[in-house]
This record gives structure tokens, sequence and C-alpha cells, in this order.
């Protein structure tokens, strides 16, 4: 039976579809690839838009949203936003299952991202990937604003060089970034300083809930552009001074949750790297072991897709530590802070 509609009496163009009246053909996945948010059912223009807008560019994108989350964000009845996820999740068809060789080949379009330290490298299976989320911590002074500032750089170098070619979005949340560093790092590697500061964009967020929407930002601004990094120096400072105690340890976990996630969706959309840092601190009842923590509990545990651990050592060297790893064991190597940047 055709799908049955009628006009709200709203002066949006949604057309009020109920789960029941519409009825999704079952397509191919190269059909599935094809479609656009256009297609689905009661989306006009003014709705497509707002979805655009509000940083909904695919189907998926839409079908694994909450109602609430998606009609808040797009600005739409949360009646509405329903019905529109409902025909997003029949016409993506997100339930479906793909065999190991599959995801294999899927695995392939990752790219890795050479930080010009060879033994760095190996420790994470050549290099930091795309689609991951990864997180470097360490104390005050152990290089973690370095090593950003250095991927940050050599994301610009060509493919054949071990770089992305791609632009980069820097939230800064201490006032760390410095451009000087970068046109360092830049001469180290034989690059023009003034075209490597043209492909990263910074913005300084002065507490979390800006934080948060600087990444909404970066969604907006991201379309028709090559972006293959995002980074959060620091991801839990303005998180931790402004969620003090106990009392508010649960709303603190719930906002940063919701960031991480936001940040893996660049991520996954684009085929980009996520990189992070974050702040530590000190176990005074630790009896045994290394006493220093990542800040973020297991929220940001289970967020990060890789962990590295930052530690000071003589002579300008740093230890790197491989905390946590999906596929690889963990280990250590390390590297030196120089003026042209990190080298073995």
């Amino acid at each position: 039976m055709a799908s049955k509609a009628k006009k709200t009496n709203t002066n949006d163009d949604v057309l009020e579809v109920t789960e029941e009246e519409v009825e999704v053909p079952v397509l191919t996945e190269e059909e599935i690839a094809e479609l656009t948010i256009e297609d689905l059912p009661g989306v006009g223009p003014a709705t497509s838009e707002k979805l655009r807008e509000a940083g909904y560019e695919d189907l998926l994108s839409i079908a694994v949203m909450t109602p609430a989350d998606l009609a808040d964000s797009a600005e739409l009845g949360e009646a509405v936003a329903n019905k529109i996820i409902n025909s997003a999740k029949k016409m993506a068809n997100i339930g479906g299952f793909l065999s190991g060789g599959a995801l294999l080949e899927r695995r392939r379009e990752v790219m890795k991202l050479q930080s010009q330290v060879e033994s760095l490298d190996a420790l994470l299976g050549g290099g930091f990937e795309t689609q991951a989320l990864v997180e470097v911590y360490g104390a005050f002074g152990s290089g973690k604003t370095q090593i950003v500032h250095q991927l940050a750089v050599n994301c610009t170098l060509p493919l054949e060089e071990g770089g992305f070619d791609g632009d980069i979005f820097y939230i800064d949340t201490e006032d760390t970034f410095r451009p000087e560093r970068i046109m360092q790092m830049a001469r180290g590697l034989d690059l023009d300083p003034d075209e490597v500061l043209k492909r990263i964009h910074v913005a300084r967020a002065y507490n979390s809930a800006h934080q948060m929407l600087l990444v909404d930002e970066i969604k907006r601004m991201s379309r028709g552009m090559n972006v293959k990094m995002i980074i959060v120096d620091s991801l839990t400072g303005h998180f931790r001074a402004e969620f003090v105690g106990r009392g508010m340890l649960a709303n603190r976990q719930q906002k940063l949750n919701r960031h991480l996630k936001d940040l893996k969706q660049i991520a996954d959309v684009n085929n980009a790297l996520v990189l992070v840092t974050n702040q530590v601190h000190s176990k005074p009842d630790a009896m045994w072991g290394d006493p220093t923590k990542p800040v973020g509990g297991h929220i940001l545990a289970h967020a990060s897709t890789f962990r590295l651990y930052l530690r000071k050592a003589k002579g300008g060297r740093r230890i790197v530590r491989l905390v946590d790893s999906p596929n690889l064991p963990e280990g250590e190597c390390v590297m030196e802070v120089t003026e042209d940047g990190l080298r073995d």
C-alpha cells in the first residue's frame, strides 16, 4: 500500500507519517549508500536544511540519535524527530551484521599518521590511526602539548611522507597553542611554516559548555574540507574545574561522555584522528606502583581507543607507554624533545 501522509498544523514541511504507514522498499547496499536525508519520507527542503545545519549529513547519523537529542539539535518537535529517526533506521538498514572479512575490508580505509619518532610509530603499529580517539596523559611538562603540536604539523604532510595532507581543528582549553612552536617544527621538516599554519584552525575554549559547542562548530565548518585531525588540549581541564565534589561527579561524567561521543562521531564521518590530552591526579593512598592516574575515570578509559602515558626522563627525553589498545600489546619507547620537534 502506498504511504499515506497529511500536513501538520505547523509551518514546517515535515509530514505526519506514522510508523505503520511508512512502507520502506528493500534496498541493496549500493542503493543505501546513495540515499540522502532528502529521501526520508516527509522530509522536505526546510527540514533537511535544519538537519544539515545541525551536522546530520547522512541517514546513519540520524538513525543512531535519540528523539530528544535530534529535536534539540535540529530544532524540531520531538514527535517529528521520532518519525524521522524511525524512517532513517529502516532505510539505513542499521540493524545489519557484517562478516569479519567485510569489516577487515573496511579497516583498509584506516590511515596512519607517522610521528617522526620511529620507536613511537612502531609502538602504535605504524602510527596514529584515523577513526580512533587517542588519549595522551601525563604530568605537567611531560610533553603532551609537544606531541599534539608535532602531529598537527605532520598531518599537513603528503600521504607518501606519512601525513594525511589534511586540515586540523585545534580546541585549546589551556592557552598552550603556540604558532611559534608550529613554525619551528615545520622548518624542521622543510615545510613552509605559513602554509602549515593556514591548515590549523584554532579556537580557545573558555569553559566546558563552550568546549562542547566548538565541536558542533567543527561539524558545521568541516563540510567541504579535508578534515583529518581534531585536537583537544586538554580534554578535562574545564570539566575538572567546574564540577567539583562527589555531588557533581555524575553530571560531569555524563557531559564528558556526550562530548567524547560527539568527537568520535566526527572521527568516523571524516575518517579522521581525534587526539586529546588529559590531566592527571595523584593517589596518596597508593602503597606501591605509580600513584599518577588520569582524570576522567572509566568514562574516558572506555571511550579512548589508544591511551598513551608520558613521563619525564633525563636530558630532555620522554618515556611513552602504551597503556591500552584494542589490538596491540603494552610497551614503552623513548623520544626526545628538540628545537626541530620530536625525534628518537
